[in-house]
């Protein structure tokens, strides 16, 4: 009895789009071979960031303004520690420095528009871990922001009163602030310091600018997958005519 020959296809797959040609499906396959690279390498980053040992413990449990709604719905001011920060059964604490501090008339543009993506997320990332974003601006500028963009689900923090910027690279020497994301895990008893997006710090090949941050940002994620790029001229803007 003849034996059945095991059905061969070109390529990595068998599906094809209408029209495209011989030439764009070799190079499609290419470009798929290099995409399933950076998927593993992805994760294998990903892993490495899992597996690393606890950071410094936290230097100090900072204390936050913060608005809540009070029960009448009007806004009433109050304060929280970092450590209150986690809630039950959560034990890591995701902490993005805004860059909107007191010397600035407005908020930075780039910050605010991953902000504006972020805030659909955080219903979402909140199921897994706690989220907040700590600005050095005084609370009621905070939450302006926040009314003018539609923020919803955003916790957010006015580090005016202490030193945790400062502390943890959300702000230079000389009050310059810095946009970055900080990870906190409660274990043993205390509270550590686990990661910092620092390629911010490290030296950024030229067009790259630090993309720190850009796993958690989807406009630029989106704007790699169009034929013209993200470029290098265009940045996001707080309004556009």
């Amino acid at each position: 009895m003849a034996k059945k020959k095991r059905a061969t296809t070109r390529g990595l797959h068998t599906i094809r789009f209408p029209g495209e040609t011989a030439a764009y499906r070799a190079a499609r396959d290419t470009l798929l071979k290099e995409e399933i690279k950076l998927r593993r390498q992805i994760e294998a980053v990903a892993a490495m960031r899992r597996k690393l040992p606890l950071g410094g413990a936290l230097r100090e449990d900072y204390v936050f303004d913060e608005i809540k709604p009070a029960i009448d719905k009007t806004a009433a001011r109050a304060q929280v520690k970092l450590s209150e920060l986690f809630a039950g059964g959560k034990d890591t604490l995701l902490v993005y420095s805004y860059m909107f501090g007191p010397r600035m008339a407005a908020p930075c543009p780039m910050c605010t528009s991953m902000l504006d993506s972020l805030d659909g997320s955080a219903p979402h990332v909140t199921e897994r871990a706690n989220l907040v974003v700590v600005a050095k601006s005084r609370v009621d500028r905070i939450m302006q922001v926040a009314r003018e963009r539609g923020w919803r689900h955003l916790r957010l923090l006015s580090s005016a009163a202490n030193t945790y910027n400062r502390d943890y690279h959300g702000e230079n020497e000389k009050g310059g602030q810095l946009p970055t994301l900080n990870v906190f895990a409660r274990r043993k008893g205390g509270i550590y310091h686990t990661y910092c997006t620092e390629l911010l710090f490290a030296p950024s090949d030229r067009g790259q600018d630090g993309r720190h941050v850009d796993l958690i940002w989807p406009l630029w994620n989106l704007l790699d997958l169009t034929p013209e790029g993200r470029g290098t001229t265009w940045y996001p803007k707080l309004r556009y005519e």
